[in-house]
């Protein structure tokens, strides 16, 4: 058995990202990444935005493909269901980064 080379995908490639998105999703990432490429392209100092983008929407690939994930959603938009105020969720991380 010979070693062959492992090709590993980045998490952050925009190619990645949208194969990982769900088909209702994919419209809006492509529409934000062509805005944050054109403003890159345009002025380089745009480019941490741009990376910024694509980890944000990794993350998006990440939590919209758990189970639940739409129904979570619309249980907090609705004010039902399990949640966390925002508030609440800030005191304990900040709690918690203290200790």
């Amino acid at each position: 058995m010979s070693a062959q080379p492992v090709h590993m995908e980045e998490p952050e490639d925009p190619k990645a990202i949208l194969r990982g998105l769900p088909e209702r999703e994919r419209g809006e990432f492509l529409r934000q990444y062509q805005a944050a490429v054109e403003a890159a392209r345009d002025d380089v100092a745009q480019y941490p935005a741009l990376r910024l983008l694509l980890r944000r929407w990794h993350l998006v690939v990440v939590a919209a493909n758990q189970p639940g994930y739409y129904e979570a959603i619309r249980a907090a938009k609705a004010g039902v269901g399990r949640y966390t105020q925002l508030e609440d969720a800030l005191a304990d991380e900040r709690a918690r980064r203290a200790s």
